[in-house]
This record gives C-alpha cells, sequence and structure tokens, in this order.
C-alpha cells in the first residue's frame, strides 16, 4: 500500500503555491512528519511535512511548479525498502518524473543531507540565492539546523584577497553581463499591492516630530528592572504601540477603511509592525494591541521576528490588520512617506532618533528627535484628523505619564 503526499489545504484567501525545493528524491528514506518539500505563497513559505515514514517512492510535482489546495505531490511507500525503492529510481520513468532535481542531487549527494532537514526555509533561500554550499556552513539552531543567521555571517566571513594582475588594467570594461532573475511570489504580491494602494487610494502624507528625551530617559531609568522582572528587553516600539492605540481611540476613523461606498469601523486594535525579511518586508498583527501590556508587546514582537527569520511564520500572523507601524530608522532613514497597507486607511512610519538643535522655553538645546510621518487615505480621513491623531502620539510619546492616565 502506498501513501499520497498532497498540497496541505491553502488558507481561504490563498489560491495556489509555487513548488520552490524538494529535500528529499526517489528512493530516500523519510520519517514521519519530515519536511518533504517547501511551499512559497505570495506571504509565507510553507513545509510539507511527510504523513508516514517510509520511502519516497515518486515524486509528480517538479521544481518551480504552480500548486493548487490538495494537488498529489508525491507516493511514499511506507513498506519498501530503501534499497529496493533506490533501485526503482534509477528507472527512465522515474528519471523523467524526478526532471533536473534528480540531476542535481546525483551531481552532489552530499550537499543534499546538508540542504535537507538541517536548513531552515529562509536560510535555504538565501543559500540558493548567494550560491553557498550548505556542508560549508556551521549550524546553530536545534540538531545543528542552519538558520538564516548562520547564513548571513558565512556570507560576511572575510574571504583571501585575489592576487593583483601584472599587466596593466583594460581601459574599457569587458565582458559586462546582466542576470535575470523571477521575482519571489512574496515580492511580486508586495509589488501588486503597492501598486494597487496608490492607484486606488488617496494616499496623503502628515509629518510631525517627537522630542524622544523623555522617553529615553524613561527606558534608561527601568530597562534593567523590566527586563529582570518579565524576561525581555524594554525597546521603543512597545511605547509607539500604545501611543498608537491610544491615539486610535480619539480618532476611530484612521482604525476604519473603505469597502465600496461604506465605511466600516473597527471597535478592536489589530496592530500590524512592519519586520524585514530576505525574503521582503512582512507586517505580522498584534490582535487586541489595547489589552497589550508594553512586555506583551515587546514579547510578541520579538516572536514574530524570530520567526520571520527561521521561516515559521504563519499566514494566520500576517492576516486581518487594522493599522501598521513600520519602522525606516532602524535602517538610518531620516524621512519617508510608507505606503498604506491596503485595505488599512493610515500607516504610522517611524524614523531615525537624531540629536538636533530645538527651542525649549526660548532656549535653543540640543535633543534627540524623531521625525514621524502618517500616511492615510484622504477619500475617509480629513487632514485635520490626520495631524490631530498625529498630535496625540507625539503627546504621549514626550509625555508617557498620558499613556498610564489616557489624557
Amino acid at each position: 500500500m502506498t501513501i499520497e503526499v498532497r498540497v496541505p489545504p491553502l488558507p481561504e484567501s490563498v489560491a495556489d503555491a509555487t513548488l520552490v525545493t524538494w529535500h528529499k528524491q526517489p528512493g530516500d528514506a523519510v520519517g514521519r512528519d519530515q519536511n518533504l518539500a517547501d511551499l512559497e505563497t505570495d506571504k509565507v513559505v510553507l513545509e510539507v511535512p511527510a504523513p508516514v515514514a517510509g520511502i519516497l517512492k515518486e515524486i509528480r510535482v517538479v521544481a518551480g511548479s504552480t500548486v493548487t489546495s490538495g494537488a498529489l505531490l508525491a507516493i511514499i511507500d511506507p513498506t519498501a525498502t530503501a534499497t529496493a525503492t533506490a533501485t526503482a529510481a534509477a528507472a527512465p520513468a522515474a528519471a523523467a518524473k524526478s526532471g533536473e532535481v534528480a540531476a542535481t542531487t546525483a551531481a552532489a549527494p552530499a550537499a543534499r543531507g546538508g540542504d535537507g532537514a538541517k536548513l531552515g526555509p529562509a536560510a535555504r533561500r538565501l543559500v540558493e540565492e548567494k550560491h553557498l554550499d550548505p556542508a560549508a556552513i556551521a549550524g546553530s539552531g536545534r540538531e545543528g539546523r542552519i538558520t538564516k543567521q548562520d547564513v548571513v555571517r558565512a556570507l560576511d566571513a572575510p574571504t583571501p584577497a585575489a592576487p593583483r594582475a601584472s599587466a596593466p588594467a583594460a581601459s574599457t570594461r569587458s565582458g559586462r553581463t546582466e542576470q535575470r532573475v523571477p521575482m519571489t511570489r512574496l515580492r511580486s504580491r508586495i509589488a501588486t499591492r503597492l501598486v494597487e494602494a496608490q492607484a486606488t487610494q488617496a494616499l496623503l502624507t502628515t509629518f510631525n516630530e517627537v522630542d524622544m528625551k523623555a522617553l529615553n530617559e524613561a527606558r534608561a531609568r527601568y530597562k534593567d528592572r523590566f527586563e529582570k522582572t518579565h524576561g525581555v528587553r524594554l525597546g521603543f516600539m512597545s511605547f509607539f504601540v500604545k501611543a498608537t492605540v491610544e491615539a486610535l481611540r480619539r480618532f476611530p476613523i484612521v482604525n476604519a477603511y473603505v469597502d465600496g461606498a461604506d465605511i466600516v469601523y473597527h471597535d478592536f486594535y489589530d496592530v500590524g509592525v512592519a519586520v524585514s525579511t530576505d525574503r521582503g518586508l512582512i507586517v505580522p498583527v498584534l490582535r487586541d494591541a489595547d489589552l497589550m501590556s508594553c512586555a506583551d508587546v515587546e514579547r510578541a514582537i520579538g516572536a514574530y521576528a524570530q520567526k520571520a527569520r527561521d521561516g515559521s511564520i504563519t499566514l494566520e500572523d500576517l492576516t486581518g490588520g487594522t493599522f501598521s507601524i513600520t519602522n525606516g530608522g532602524v535602517f538610518g532613514s531620516l524621512m519617508s512617506t510608507p505606503i498604506v497597507n491596503s485595505p488599512q486607511s493610515a500607516i504610522l512610519g517611524m524614523h531615525k532618533i537624531q540629536d538636533r538643535p530645538v527651542v525649549v522655553d526660548g532656549q535653543i538645546v540640543v535633543r534627540p528627535m524623531m521625525y514621524l510621518a502618517l500616511t492615510y487615505d484622504h477619500r475617509i480621513i480629513d487632514g485635520r484628523e490626520a495631524v490631530q491623531f498625529l498630535v496625540t502620539i507625539k503627546d504621549c510619546l514626550e509625555d508617557p505619564a498620558r499613556l498610564l492616565l489616557q489624557v
């Protein structure tokens, strides 16, 4: 008796997926729940676990193919031996079904093992994009699993300098080439959604700046006690999330969205926080952020960041937000105009903290300042509401006691 391996059920909003990589080939022994292949959707990479232990008898879909929910991917024989199935896999019919994947693994069987169970989806994609040998990368994860950080460290490791040529350099560059690489599904989806947002919404951006002195002092005063008490570091994002929720309470139109000729208001606050990954920008959602403490926010953001790095983040983590926050300051951005994450109606942009001269009580002083940007859909949010929304966030951050007192 053989067992079929099929595409797992996809969420209702996801029509299909791309089969990115096979980690096992015909003739290989597989364990129950061992990852057989990676499926890339518009938002995340999904793993296809083996339903039973046995021998992978056939592969029905080659890497690079588009598949839908329930499609047949492979056949597992739970009773076959590795030797018998490996012999069968060498037959012409099976070789044709395995395609170019079989040729690759035949040429480098040792690399296949390093690129299999010990390589996370995010790390695997980076290895493939940079044409690295997984066997040459030391894994720091559980049971030697190679993480994205391990791959990044391998890329950053110094390489021996090439010897200088004794002949004079040519006056013009020869052999110039260009490389055409298809977009990943995530990058393609990001591009589509950004263009749709600009084409369907009347986007406008308003700016303000916040004096971070009080927030810096509060964080410096309590960060050690906070970490000891809650087991997580105190960052700036929890303050911004709490200030945003307070502003959304006062201006509910910013938490609403347009649906045809209607405006849909939310009585809950699901705040998306943008996280950069090697595959692109994703926005995991903090559910009921108004009910979360600063420690809850910091823990949730840290957990999402880790899941994004190791490729285990789910579609449920990324859907359903009512408002978003993006922090370009971590990359050094001083000011920008973020694009709304449709169908939401607004997004807050944080930026780099920089010492600047400002006038306080008639005196010129140096303060740590941050520019804030609010991009909003002008169809339903007026300029007055947008400006007051941003001022509310500014006031809460410059006097953190307001967050406790909600004044």
